[in-house]
């Protein structure tokens, strides 16, 4: 197999992840992430049609006048919508799913001997008890079925969001010590903490980038963050560092066998080494994460996008940012 000399052509991946890294904190200074109600508090109404369903414009006129403020809706695949609007009290609950229960909802005669799940949307057929003879009845009504409503209070939000940031700094300490631990016995030409910090930096390469991305949907699309989003992030941050560390495993093996002399070569070569094995492994993963991201819901939407973007960065970083980065501050400049 053709060995890449990518520690040779590292300023031009170094280029490549400046101009994202820095995009993504422009886009993240501009816009910002837009956060859930997991983080703001508010209710989150999910609601479904049986039959036509309405727009989202003459939705939003049935409850322009419940003083809401500002209440995002999105279509679900269920034929349904959900609603994200500040936090609501149970009566006011009630009026709004009475208001658009009143706007929307037909109901149908009932149909003798027949449930409502087997008349809603469907042709019904129906037996005649003394002839056996079968005849079809349309069901045409449109019921408004509510399928969820959440309230999370602005204390809970609180909670959650300082200990997000909690985890995530947690990991991020944790990396750094195990690296430094794993690698000490490898000292030379790099300390090992430097593994570390290297690991760390390709990391928040990931994660910011993966944070300008939402920060540019938020305002395109009113993309939302919320705790599953925060579950990615922290899912990036294992399935990221555990790249990296077996392509520096695979370095530290070449060092013993060939010395630190030549620590740039003998990080390309490792680099080669763990190539196919790193590009198979995100394949794999990816295709898991688009079939979940193509046929999972709306629920799992934006956590399994963030986890296709965090994916490809952390395959990414660990053969073009973390090695090289090592080798840059070695001091060595041949590969």
């Amino acid at each position: 197999m053709k060995e890449f000399n990518i520690i040779g052509t590292r300023k031009y991946w170094f280029i490549v992840s400046g101009i994202l890294f820095a995009t993504a904190v422009v886009l993240l200074a501009i816009f910002g992430l837009k956060p859930g109600i997991d983080f703001t508090g508010g209710s989150l109404m999910e609601i479904r049609f049986t039959g036509e369903r309405p727009t989202v414009e003459s939705v939003q006129n049935v409850l322009a006048d419940n003083n809401l403020g500002s209440v995002t809706i999105q279509s679900t695949a269920d034929n349904g919508y959900l609603l994200r609007m500040r936090y609501i009290t149970e009566d006011e609950h009630q009026q709004i799913i009475g208001e658009i229960r009143n706007a929307f909802q037909t109901e149908t005669e009932p149909i003798p001997n027949v449930t409502v799940e087997e008349q809603e949307g469907a042709a019904v057929e129906i037996v005649a008890a003394d002839t056996e003879e079968t005849s079809t009845v349309a069901a045409v009504g449109n019921r408004v079925i509510e399928e969820r409503v959440e309230t999370i209070g602005p204390a809970i939000s609180e909670t959650l969001r300082t200990r997000s940031v909690q985890a995530v700094v947690g990991v991020v300490i944790a990396i750094v010590l195990f690296i430094a631990y794993a690698f000490r016995k490898v000292s030379k030409p790099v300390a090992s903490w430097k593994y570390g910090v290297v690991a760390v930096v390709a990391l928040l390469h990931d994660i910011v980038i993966t944070m300008g991305i939402f920060a540019f949907l938020g305002w395109w699309r009113g993309v939302e963050i919320d705790i599953p989003f925060v579950v990615a992030l922290l899912t990036i941050l294992g399935y990221s560092v555990n790249d990296t560390i077996i392509v520096f495993d695979r370095v530290r093996e070449m060092l013993i066998k060939r010395g630190s002399s030549k620590f740039a070569e003998t990080v390309n070569i490792g680099l080669n080494q763990t190539l196919p094995r790193s590009l198979n492994t995100s394949f794999t993963t990816l295709l898991v994460l688009l079939a979940l991201f193509m046929f999972g819901g709306d629920t799992i939407h934006n956590f399994s996008l963030a986890l296709i973007v965090g994916i490809i960065l952390g395959a990414y970083s660990s053969i073009f940012v973390a090695s090289p980065l090592l080798v840059e501050w070695s001091g060595q400049k041949e590969a």
